[in-house]
């Protein structure tokens, strides 16, 4: 019963937020799961869900490790929408961070994998955020960035004054340290960059 009672508490708009999220990105994009089984993700890895918002990805993630998934959002409420989603799966890999991606608090070196999924174009430093990621990384983990392309053809999705173009992010993650594995079109408005941290 405590599970409904949760519920109510949240405001309808957010509840809307997050079923515009979960439809939207399931509509915009292929399904998670796919797109996370052509991951270079082990069994063994420890992944980090950066901007996780209501677990879109975060969820298949921790169903595709037997390590621990972090899912880091500054919204508290979007971690209690995962944290439900995890109970209702029975997934118990799941560590929630409150917090800005600027901020992150996580061990140097002790991450395999990060999605970070239209959470970019949002940050105050692109530098600043590249650079935290690329220090919480092991050497070879990957580093996954799915953003809208810069394209004044694609009015739908965030600003253009503050998409980040495929090309600049590139430019940004090979000055951080990154190595460009490939970068996909995923549809007219969105891209995925993946790349890898390598021995400086």
């Amino acid at each position: 019963m405590n599970h409904i009672h949760h519920h109510n508490q949240l405001d309808q708009k957010f509840l809307n937020k997050i079923a515009f999220l979960d439809s939207k990105q399931r509509e915009r994009l292929i399904p998670p799961e796919i797109l996370i089984s052509q991951m270079p993700i082990q069994k063994n890895h420890t992944l980090l869900d950066v901007g996780a918002g209501s677990g879109f990805f975060t969820i298949p993630m921790a169903q595709s490790t037997s390590s621990k998934v972090y899912a880091m959002d500054p919204d508290k409420r979007m971690l209690s929408v995962i944290e439900d989603k995890a109970k209702e799966k029975g997934l118990t890999n799941l560590e929630l961070i409150q917090d800005y991606l600027e901020n992150l608090s996580i061990q140097n070196n002790s991450i395999d994998f990060v999605m970070a999924s239209l959470i970019l174009h949002e940050v105050n430093s692109l530098t600043n955020a590249l650079s935290k990621l690329f220090e919480v990384l092991k050497t070879e983990g990957h580093l996954l960035c799915l953003e809208y392309e810069k394209d004044d053809k694609v009015i739908e999705g965030p600003p253009m004054s503050i998409r980040i173009g495929s090309e600049e992010l590139q430019k940004e993650l090979s000055s951080t340290g990154f190595e460009i594995v490939n970068k996909t079109k995923i549809n007219d408005a969105i891209y995925t960059v993946l790349a890898v941290k390598k021995e400086m």
